[in-house]
């Protein structure tokens, strides 16, 4: 990555942020060209259109809330995040409690009569769309368009003669079949299956775990799109035929080869106004998420050719550097520091479950967020099943992030806690609390939180204020986290051991602010957070 020539110090974090910049990853290369990966988070199973001159990208959110984010771009490097399909995920009373790595797989973005459409796969529940006719603002209920157990990542495609079609594949958790696609006949509004559907493809003999297809036609072709081999392994496979339900040929066009982008699959084809062709896709790179590449693209006898064939055998390999789709653009990413100045969370951030409006207050101008303490439950020895972590995704390799809280128990004597966490499948903490002597901080880790493992606290000090600096320093490309505090805002101390971050369940590692309280502690009680900020 080049670094852009601007040097953010704290005080100027705010107009950095204000202006899109990101200090610890830049993918815009000032000089005409790119360096992938464009996104380095976790924008997991990328989707992305053209709608005229502007992009518009999504992603899998899981169980996250909001959910579905929505991207923009003008140039397919330097993107925003603008909003999200989804605010409450449906069923609503299965998503208000954490479902780590259910909810919100695998989605397809596409706009047809002037809307927006975003469909999906739940793997429990079945394929959901919402749509829009504006982007930037609310987008219409889910609607259950094919119910069934394993249904998962769907794409439609409608047809010149006003047919409405949706291929998808099967999830074998639930389905107890995987690696083959089926198409379905929708009704033209896209909102309802009308039969059965039919496989089309079957990749057990050369292709297993083929899945993630997007739908798309070129003269004359229907194209199904669809990684395979595994997310960390796998590659990119290409299927057309002139009749929709084939039969397909097939061909392999993008792998790993000779780079180090493993398993370079999963996404998007999209064109600029001025007719060239781009796939976007993601890498996966365990505790930083499945990461999003683009690679330029050309056709040879109705093919697509993705990045560099290098070793000369008819397959691209992704490319590190290439010339920028669109010219003329401004650097911007999306956001990462929050000064909570506003009215609103910053859309980088997301909840566990569906959000209560009990859990936090944000008042324009007041200069802090105020994160109520929720109550852990009886059987819960982690925050693994808390709903109420705020968190968002990692940014960078390297980065930095800070934060500044302060604790108010109110009545309770001991008990309520509030911090800074790297979360994922092992979590740690940076966690201020208190007892009958007064305020503590601790750094802790709970290692297999899935399984309900207790945290275990590496070191602990005694501060004399309830209102302290936390801070993480995350070291690539290991992903290893270094808690630190200060009571001063200058000087910070080390505290407990390095952590290595993990990735959580089919997302990689986040990291945020919390605000809890044991169960048997009488309610009441908040954290005030002053500020998020994301440094070198």
């Amino acid at each position: 990555m080049k670094k852009i020539a601007l040097k953010a110090v704290p005080l100027l974090t705010f107009l950095w942020t204000s202006l899109g910049f990101s200090q610890v990853w830049v993918s815009d290369q000032g000089d005409g060209t790119y360096h992938n990966p464009i996104l380095y988070a976790d924008y997991s199973d990328p989707d992305v259109i053209r709608v005229g001159d502007d992009y518009y990208m999504t992603a899998s959110s899981f169980t996250a809330v909001p959910g579905l984010p929505v991207l923009h771009s003008k140039d397919l490097v330097n993107w925003k995040l603008i909003n999200h399909a989804v605010q409450e995920i449906v069923p609503a009373e299965v998503f208000n409690i954490p479902q780590h790595g259910n909810g919100i797989w695998a989605p397809s973005l596409r706009h047809h009569n002037n809307e927006f459409y975003i469909y999906w796969g739940d793997p429990d529940f079945g394929i959901y769309m919402v749509k829009t006719k504006d982007p930037y603002g609310e987008w219409e209920p889910p609607v259950l368009v094919m119910e069934g157990k394993g249904l998962i990542d769907p794409s439609p495609i409608w047809d010149e003669d006003g047919n409405a079609y949706l291929v998808h594949a099967y999830a074998g958790s639930r389905a107890a079949v995987k690696s083959i696609l089926a198409i379905n006949k929708m009704n033209p509004e896209g909102t309802k299956v009308l039969d059965k559907g039919t496989v089309v493809f079957d990749g057990h003999d050369a292709h297993p775990t083929v899945e993630g297809p997007k739908f798309y036609k070129r003269n004359g072709y229907y194209y199904i799109f669809a990684p395979a081999g595994g997310v960390a392994t796998g590659w990119q496979l290409i299927l057309r035929s002139k009749n929709i339900y084939g039969p397909y040929e097939e061909k392999v066009v993008l792998e790993q080869g000779s780079t180090q982008v493993n398993g370079p699959h999963q996404g998007g084809w999209v064109d600029t106004a001025d007719g060239s062709d781009w796939f976007v896709h993601f890498q996966d790179v365990d505790a930083y998420g499945r990461i999003v590449h683009l690679q330029p693209v050309h056709w040879k006898n109705d093919w697509p050719v993705m990045g560099k064939d290098l070793d000369g055998n008819g397959i691209g390999e992704p490319v590190q550097v290439f010339k920028k789709p669109v010219a003329g653009h401004p650097i911007i990413a999306p956001a990462e520091s929050d000064e909570f100045n506003s009215d609103r969370i910053g859309l980088q951030w997301q909840w566990q479950a569906n959000l209560q409006v009990t859990w936090y207050s944000l008042i324009k101008d007041r200069g802090f967020l105020r994160l109520f303490t929720v109550k852990k439950k009886e059987a819960d020895n982690n925050l693994w099943n808390i709903p109420a972590l705020l968190l968002q995704k990692f940014p960078a390799p390297s980065f930095k992030a800070s934060t500044k809280i302060k604790l108010v128990p109110e009545e309770a004597e001991s008990g309520k806690s509030a911090g800074l966490m790297v979360f994922g499948l092992d979590y740690a903490t940076l966690t201020l609390t208190h007892d009958t002597e007064g305020y503590v901080l601790k750094q802790t880790q709970a290692i297999q939180a899935k399984k309900n493992l207790p945290e275990e606290t590496n070191e602990e000090a005694r501060v004399k204020t309830n209102e302290v600096y936390l801070q993480v320093e995350v070291t690539g490309p290991d992903a290893m986290c270094q808690f630190s505090y200060s009571t001063n805002g200058k000087k910070y101390t080390k505290i407990g051991k390095p952590f290595k971050a993990q990735p959580g369940q089919w997302v990689g590692a986040k990291l945020g602010v919390f605000s809890v309280s044991e169960a048997a502690i009488k309610y009441g009680g908040y954290a005030d957070v002053d500020y998020f900020r994301i440094t070198e």
